[in-house]
């Protein structure tokens, strides 16, 4: 394997954090090593200055994670990955589209939305939200698993850098925690302060959630409640429901729908 390369002891001494916290950033797609043929990480110069451009936007500007992550794709120093990122989603939409020979119009008036959205979507200039995918998995008869390119089985165990990553709307990350399986689906999901779920969306089925860290607010039915860490909630998931962080911090939740039809 050509070099030079670094390994994650070396990187988080040379950035100044722990190797868990670069580890916890690279399952959002902040950072990409190299692997060698026993799954070390290897991290190249260029990894180095975009984990350092990281640390100072969490220390000096006090960032989140997944605000960093938005904050580098915007100035262009973060390419979109092969896991579940918008560029993915897109390509992923129109083929879904042209497969059934639809023209944008016809698929913006079914789904409630603009043709220059969707238009906007295919070409991977904006992400949807989790009510807009969400509303798109129904009209095209699938489900938003399909989204995440989680195909086939996965063992027992995922380890936070093998999980399927998908971009839900603006500072809206969904971990899928396992896939390849009939009864549950596991999110952890990543949400920036004000971001959100977008409008209310129903699905068959029934959710719980967990709030891990950071507050959430989330109403189902007309019925307002505020999470906080420790809380837990469950409800059915043909109630429209909607929810987004409140909090100055990100929130992070454990999400749990089953059947896996979200």
């Amino acid at each position: 394997m050509a070099g030079p390369y670094l390994k994650i002891g070396t990187v988080a001494k040379k950035v100044g954090v722990s190797p868990s916290v670069i580890r916890s950033w690279e399952s959002l797609g902040l950072t990409r090593p190299q692997r060698t043929e026993s799954l070390y990480r290897l991290y190249t110069e260029e990894d180095l200055k975009l984990l350092k451009r990281a640390r100072f936007l969490r220390k000096e500007r006090g960032l989140n994670a997944a605000a960093i992550v938005q904050l580098l794709k915007r100035e262009g120093k973060l390419t979109p990955s092969s896991r579940g990122n918008p560029a993915a989603i897109g390509t992923h939409l129109r083929q879904l589209r042209l497969r059934r020979r639809l023209s944008l119009a016809q698929v913006a008036k079914a789904v409630g939305i603009s043709v220059g959205f969707l238009s906007a979507l295919e070409r991977s200039h904006m992400s949807a939200s989790v009510g807009t995918l969400r509303k798109l998995a129904r009209f095209y008869k699938t489900n938003i698993l399909d989204f995440f390119d989680a195909g086939g089985k996965v063992g027992r165990q995922v380890r936070p850098n093998e999980r399927k990553v998908l971009e839900a709307g603006e500072g809206v990350l969904m971990e899928l925690l396992a896939w390849g399986h009939t009864v549950m689906e596991p999110h952890l999901f990543r949400i920036a302060p004000e971001a959100g779920s977008g409008e209310s969306y129903s699905h068959e089925g029934e959710e719980f959630i967990y709030v891990l860290r950071g507050d959430l607010a989330i109403t189902v039915a007309g019925g307002e409640y505020l999470l906080k860490p420790g809380d837990s909630f469950y409800f059915d998931s043909a109630t429209p429901h909607r929810w987004m962080n409140p909090g100055r911090k990100e929130t992070v939740v454990l999400w749990v729908n089953t059947p896996p039809t979200f």
